[in-house]
């Protein structure tokens, strides 16, 4: 009898296991709970750094604010926009930029990528070497052919080259012919390391057999990147077009260094520095803002034709 009486406490006041379900129905809680924190924060971030300022200058475009009173005028500051001259001289020199840069900025990272691919031996110490303008902060490396490259004089390296090829010299910054190439080279330089990176990771997936195929075929060099390389790596070219068609539209710290802005004869104004002009120059944050709403549609019709492009390809 004490025996029994000893060992019913015991298990009366034990703690009965919680069913399967309920343990996982609490980890797949506690796991959700995790994710959703994470992707709160991420949502407020975007909301309060991106989102908000996307809608308060959508706002904005739509109203006049004077001496502290804001007044809706509707579609008045787009019209005024529109009106002005430098608005067309803008999109003229940014299209103009953007198709440069497409010829030359888009293209040469690609067949960098495709010679280190085909380098044997010292292949990091090459991919550094093309990535080092990377590091480099933009202003630097724009101040460094500003006064360094760009010299109208003979003092500048590109015109000792020139030189010392028997070619005529240029003023580069200073003449307005050669204002927006000479922005496309300083600017293809700056920024194509990390395209030649992507490409020559897209390259080193193409299968070798396709390559010894080609060849047995008597396909020569030009004829293997055309019928092999660019198949295989067309999702990447796509998807960085793209990439280089919005980034080099939203041109702005390449005139602003280089061309003191304008450029001669307005030769380098572009939509972005156009924007800056109008919201800290000319105190006309209403008109810079529906600039802004303007240029965001371009880039989202770009965008729109892109993603409508690649739907119908896949």
């Amino acid at each position: 009898m004490s025996i029994a009486t000893a060992t019913v406490p015991a298990q009366a006041g034990a703690v009965a296991p919680a069913p399967p379900g309920i343990t996982k129905r609490r980890r797949r809680f506690q796991d959700n709970l995790t994710g959703h924190a994470f992707l709160i924060g991420a949502v407020l971030c975007f909301g309060l750094f991106m989102w908000f300022p996307m809608i308060r200058g959508i706002v904005m475009s739509f109203q006049r604010t004077r001496r502290g009173v804001t007044t809706w005028v509707g579609w008045d500051n787009y019209v005024r926009i529109i009106e002005d001259p430098s608005f067309w001289v803008a999109w003229k020199n940014t299209f103009y930029f953007t198709g440069l840069a497409l010829v030359l900025g888009f293209v040469a990272p690609f067949f960098v990528a495709i010679l280190l691919n085909e380098f044997r031996h010292a292949k990091g110490y090459l991919r550094i070497l093309v990535y080092l303008p990377v590091m480099l902060p933009p202003a630097s490396a724009l101040y460094l052919f500003k006064y360094y490259a760009y010299d109208p004089g003979e003092a500048g390296l590109f015109n000792a080259i020139l030189t010392f090829l028997h070619l005529p010299t240029s003023e580069w910054m200073q003449s307005p012919t050669m204002t927006m190439p000479a922005m496309v080279i300083a600017s293809t330089w700056m920024n194509m390391g990390g395209a030649v990176l992507i490409y020559l990771a897209a390259l080193q997936n193409i299968p070798g057999d396709l390559y010894e195929a080609a060849e047995l075929d008597g396909a020569g060099l030009w004829k293997r990147i055309w019928h092999v390389t660019i198949p295989q790596t067309r999702l990447i070219l796509a998807l960085l077009a793209m990439m280089q068609i919005v980034a080099t539209m939203q041109l702005f710290i390449e005139p602003l260094i280089l061309a003191n802005g304008a450029g001669t004869q307005d030769s380098a104004t572009s939509v972005a520095y156009l924007i800056y002009q109008h919201g800290f120059f000319q105190n006309d944050l209403n008109g810079a803002a529906a600039l802004g709403v303007i240029m965001l549609l371009v880039l989202a019709a770009f965008s729109a034709v892109y993603l409508r492009l690649s739907t119908k390809q896949d």
